[in-house]
């Protein structure tokens, strides 16, 4: 069965490991491309998102990844001030997501979607199946 969903890359490995061993999960994300994708999902129960470590500029059909359940995110801003020596001063503005995710499924990637480096990315996934001799 193809889905269509929304897409977040560059993820660790150790992170994909610990998801698909059922664990719940609260990441932070500081990549604009994944902070722009997830600002277009709402949370839900039925919300999915594809997680994979490959990076964006390699996503191509038939990598893997997972599907998850996007079950809470929040979008905040933080100042950062950084001194020098008591000389020089810098005050900057960065943006992170926090999303607490849950496992659903190993998936293959059908097709990509993508249009401008600030614009959300969306996959088409196929659910890989399991069977288990019994």
């Amino acid at each position: 069965m193809a889905m269509k969903c929304a897409a977040l890359t560059g993820i660790s490995p150790e992170l994909i490991r610990d998801l698909k061993a059922g664990k719940l999960r609260t990441i932070e994300l500081q990549s604009t491309h994944n902070i722009v994708t997830v600002a277009r999902v709402e949370p839900s129960p039925d919300a999915h998102l594809f997680m994979t470590s490959i990076d964006l500029e390699d996503l191509s059909p038939g990598d893997t990844g997972i599907c998850v359940f996007l079950l809470a995110s929040s979008i905040s801003m933080k100042r950062i001030a950084e001194f020098s020596y008591g000389m020089y001063y810098e005050e900057r503005e960065r943006m992170s997501a926090r999303i607490q995710v849950k496992y659903c499924a190993s998936s293959v990637v059908k097709e990509v979607f993508h249009e401008a480096l600030c614009s959300p990315t969306f996959v088409e996934v196929l659910k890989s199946s399991c069977y288990h001799a019994g």
